[in-house]
């Protein structure tokens, strides 16, 4: 069938016109603002729309052709889907892949460590330090009895309960998320070692609390075991702890030096002047500390003292022990 002639000069327009505007709409979607720009960070808020944060990007000098970067987002139908959060962008990115990170929510991640020991006051300062918590807000939350219960954290507070790692959290978390996240870690940890407890006939709080003074004890995963072995014996003959770290965790303003007159101090976290183990964890444990709590040494020590070098000297006897503290601060003097 042959075509008139006013159909045959449209036929030709299109077939030119299809690959320039194909062309057209490929160097929309790559054109960078600057190619060799440093990154930004840029913080998207809530509910904008697509003029809004072409206008935020276009002001943090990521986009400079605020109608060609919204054309690029119609045209990749990604206009209605841009999410808020904060991110590292940077002009030397295509409007393609600006709308693809923004599009896909590949928010900054802020790494924070913390450490095995860290008590709660330490760990909420340290996330506040890295902007991902509000301090009083996530303080009120750890001890909000209603959230603990909802956990299932029979203590005062999540302290001992938030499992020490490295984490990865975007801007923009509520405090739940991010406490409820270490705290699944948490359980994650602990649950291969529940049957062992229960055997022992140690509560969760109770483990987790001998777990917390080990941890501060020693930082040798090798005498984890051993210091264990020195409080469950104690605790079986009814004998004081007498753990100097839970008496420091117990002061208001401990300044480094633990006097004869603090041990001496009643608080209910005084184990000197109290039976039994506290009242609740003293930091927060790290798997080889909740493993030692539960797995204890077959050992026969009641006694410990510090060499001086990061380890300790364990004892049975009281005057093996006497003998040990003179001979190790006598050195520690030299």
């Amino acid at each position: 069938m042959k075509l008139g002639r006013p159909l045959l000069i449209l036929v030709m327009a299109l077939c030119l016109a299809i690959p320039g505007w194909l062309a057209a709409r490929q160097a929309i979607l790559n054109h960078r603002a600057q190619p060799d720009a440093e990154p930004k960070i840029v913080d998207i808020p809530t509910g904008l729309g697509l003029g809004d944060v072409t206008r935020l990007l276009n002001n943090a000098g990521v986009v400079d052709h605020p109608l060609l970067f919204k054309l690029a987002a119609r045209l990749t139908a990604r206009h209605q889907s841009l999410k808020a959060g904060e991110y590292r962008l940077s002009a030397s990115l295509s409007y393609d892949a600006i709308l693809e990170t923004l599009h896909r929510g590949r928010v900054l991640m802020h790494v924070v460590t913390l450490p095995e020991g860290f008590t709660l006051e330490q760990i909420l300062d340290r996330l506040a330090q890295a902007g991902l918590v509000d301090r009083k807000n996530a303080q009120d939350l750890a001890n909000d009895q209603d959230y603990l219960n909802e956990l299932g954290i029979k203590s005062d507070s999540m302290e001992g309960f938030l499992f020490p790692d490295t984490y990865s959290f975007a801007k923009g978390l509520s405090a739940n998320a991010i406490l409820g996240r270490m705290y699944r870690r948490f359980k994650s940890a602990w649950q291969p070692l529940a049957p062992a407890a229960q055997e022992m006939g140690l509560s969760r709080l109770q483990a987790v609390t001998l777990a917390s003074i080990i941890e501060r004890e020693t930082s040798l995963d090798s005498e984890r075991p051993l210091v264990s072995a020195v409080y469950h014996n104690r605790l079986r003959r009814k004998m004081p702890l007498q753990a100097d770290p839970t008496v420091i965790y117990g002061m208001d303003d401990f300044t480094g030096n633990l006097t004869r007159e603090d041990l001496h101090n009643d608080t209910p976290y005084n184990t000197y002047t109290r039976a039994g183990l506290p009242p609740g964890p003293i930091c927060s444990p790290g798997r080889a500390s909740l493993h030692a709590a539960v797995h204890p040494a077959k050992a026969d020590y009641l006694y410990f003292v510090a060499r001086g070098d990061g380890s300790h000297h364990f004892s049975a006897a009281y005057r093996e022990h006497v003998n040990a503290v003179n001979r190790y601060q006598k050195k520690r003097r030299r």
